[in-house]
């Protein structure tokens, strides 16, 4: 049992006699969360064609929004004066917030860096704007968010080693900037109750992958992102450097592998130990008239499916396949309804959190 905080706890509950693989049970302030677990992304602090209560129809358990695009607009002042976040957008469960790293980086020729933060220029209308870890905490404490997350570098992939150990090194001073940032806040403003995970980087050096996990560690956060992967390295290096970098990280703590969603990527993390998972692909393969299958995908919009009077899946429970067909949906998409944008998205969000569920009940210990 890992404690930080009385409203936050993180339980093993069993183990795998064969692999890392674990099964836990994550206390948060809005709700518990069963791990193996994934978020899907509600950037905007809505997860797109989606409503709260379709959400938790289809078994999601957590979302994940963003600070970077919340900051921008509308902006933490607003969110804190409608009482928070959850507030805000009417979902009551668990909220964990990026820090917007990966999107002010990603910027590249509209960010500059320097050890105080990131000075960059907004993608909605050239506007200038600062980021610091200070700075990204003091949002996320408006957002009232359930997990924190601090801001880090994220190197690009493929990046040289010398850019690669500056961002690691980086990281860890502003995970300290950032944790001070958070103990301040806690002792100056009551009711605070999300946590601050830290953020381990290394891009594909094991050794820099190893320096990070030691690093953040040894500054006693409750939990750990694991960044600077699926970020278009192959598979097999992803797996070398994810296996390499989770022995150096406190085994008993929750572990949160950013921005990965494929099945295939989520079921080895989940052998090696990761806990918990977010991407945008399920919603946005939805969006794009795909869906989702212990098959792959199939693209609604072929022609094949334009008499099809079967289910997107069959045996799916979900509300799209119980009361539709592929024809229908095909039909919708062809007639640019928004319908079947709906239809897509719920079928692909429930089918990563029967996904996930599969998982759980596999675990034995």
């Amino acid at each position: 049992m890992y404690n930080y905080c009385i409203m936050f706890k993180f339980e093993i509950l069993s183990r795998s006699k064969k692999s890392k693989v674990r099964k836990g049970k994550l206390c948060t302030p809005h709700g518990i969360v069963e791990t193996p677990n994934f978020a899907p992304c509600g950037t905007q602090a809505t997860v797109k064609a989606m409503t709260p209560k379709m959400l938790k129809e289809v078994g999601t358990q957590m979302i994940l929004a963003n600070t970077y695009h919340l900051f921008l607009r509308p902006g933490q002042e607003l969110i804190k004066k409608a009482g928070g976040l959850h507030k805000f957008m009417a979902w009551d469960g668990p909220i964990l917030t990026d820090s917007g790293g990966f999107q002010v980086f990603s910027l590249s020729g509209l960010r500059k860096i320097s050890e105080d933060g990131v000075m960059f220029s907004s993608h909605i209308d050239g506007s200038k704007h600062f980021l610091s870890p200070e700075t990204v905490v003091e949002a996320q404490l408006a957002f009232g968010s359930d997990i924190m997350m601090p801001l880090d570098e994220c190197p690009p992939y493929p990046c040289e080693y010398p850019s690669a150990k500056k961002a690691v090194e980086r990281t860890t001073r502003w995970a300290v900037r950032a944790k001070d940032a958070e103990h301040r806040a806690r002792s100056t403003e009551h009711g605070t109750k999300g946590v601050l995970f830290g953020i381990v980087q290394g891009s594909t050096f094991k050794d820099l992958r190893k320096q990070s996990a030691e690093e953040i560690s040894a500054l006693g956060f409750p939990g750990y992102g694991i960044g600077g992967l699926s970020v278009r390295e192959p598979n097999e290096v992803m797996y070398e450097m994810l296996e390499h970098q989770l022995q150096y990280l406190p085994e008993e703590a929750p572990k949160h592998l950013l921005g990965v969603g494929y099945v295939e990527n989520i079921k080895a993390a989940v052998n090696m130990g990761v806990d918990l998972f977010d991407c945008v692909e399920p919603s946005r393969l939805g969006r794009h008239g795909a869906f989702l299958s212990s098959e792959g995908k199939g693209v609604i919009r072929n022609a094949r499916y334009a008499k099809d009077l079967s289910p997107l899946v069959a045996g799916c429970d979900c509300y799209a396949c119980a009361n539709f067909t592929r024809a229908y949906i095909r039909h919708l998409f062809a007639a640019n309804e928004l319908l079947g944008v709906m239809l897509l998205t719920i079928h692909n969000l429930r089918f990563m959190a029967r996904t996930m569920e599969e998982i759980r009940s596999e675990i034995s210990g």
